[in-house]
């Protein structure tokens, strides 16, 4: 049986508005709610006077104006993503028009193979960051400081940001508070992400300040529970193919049955992204590479 987890879906913005989050946080959320942006994108801008802005959000015209808006008076010296889907990145290019400010990020889209995003909001395979970051760069402004914390998993350029200051984390979508994150092959990479998850339970972060919804204000145990969601994903995985439900959609119908079924084809992606992970630790086996299509036994 699958632990539940304990989801905080109490957060009710008002788009376009700026909200002080604390006096170096404040946040601008993007009316584009779905069934995978939650509420919408919600785009932080850290310091005062000369500012960082993290995920710059949608190429949406009500946004961008929002965050110009925000942002009067201020010179924007570093426009931050977590990483390159179309609710994060595109608001980059006009950011940087209107500021001048360079586009840091861990790199574009990692591949250009159809379908690895298009269960969610899609690749923005245009991005190309001016600054190439890498796990573990500190990068420094007017009374900020933000390290660099390389997480693949959801996608293989995944980075957050953690603000030394407040000791905070703004981990874009690999963790969110509101909802697991999809893990969508081939650039999603459930293995990784694993690793990426305990790699945060190593850190001090006090709080997370995910893109999509509420913070997290006991982020350790809330990872933790993560993990431990996963782990029974997999279990409840060998269950089925103990059963004889040994192709993904029955596993999906099965494993997700109290789920509305517009998001079983997500979750059809991450159930793959677990067999992908199943079989190369030979945990399960298949004729072929792992796809899915494939009927899967245990070996």
């Amino acid at each position: 049986m699958n632990t539940p987890l304990s989801f905080n879906r109490d957060f009710d913005p008002v788009y376009g508005a700026v909200e002080e989050v604390t006096p170096l946080i404040r946040r601008v959320v993007a009316e584009n709610p779905s069934a995978f942006t939650f509420t919408g994108t919600g785009t932080y801008i850290i310091g005062r006077g000369k500012v960082a802005v993290i995920d710059p959000g949608p190429d949406m015209e009500s946004h961008v104006s929002s965050l110009k808006r925000a942002l009067q008076g201020e010179e924007v010296t570093h426009i931050l993503v977590t990483h390159t889907h179309s609710d994060h990145s595109p608001a980059s290019a006009p950011l940087k028009a209107a500021t001048g400010a360079p586009i840091y990020a861990f790199g574009p889209h990692a591949t250009g193979r159809p379908g690895d995003s298009d269960v969610e909001e899609g690749a923005d395979r245009h991005f190309i960051p001016d600054v190439t970051l890498r796990h573990g760069d500190v990068i420094e402004g007017h009374g900020w400081t933000l390290e660099t914390v390389h997480t693949p998993g959801h996608t293989s350029n995944h980075i957050c940001y953690a603000l030394r200051e407040e000791h905070a984390l703004f981990p874009g979508d690999h963790v969110m508070g509101w909802s697991t994150t999809v893990v969508s092959p081939p650039d999603g990479d459930m293995a990784a992400y694993m690793r990426s998850l305990k790699a945060l339970l190593t850190r001090d972060d006090r709080i997370y300040y995910p893109t999509h919804g509420a913070p997290i204000r006991d982020p350790k145990s809330f990872v933790r529970a993560l993990i431990r969601h996963r782990e029974d994903r997999e279990a409840e995985i060998l269950a089925c193919i103990s059963e004889g439900k040994t192709r993904i959609p029955d596993m999906v119908a099965h494993m997700y049955r109290d789920v509305p079924a517009y998001l079983h084809p997500a979750a059809a992606r991450s159930v793959l992204a677990h067999l992908i992970h199943m079989a190369e630790t030979r945990r399960v086996a298949t004729d072929g590479a792992p796809g899915p299509e494939n009927e899967y036994r245990i070996p």
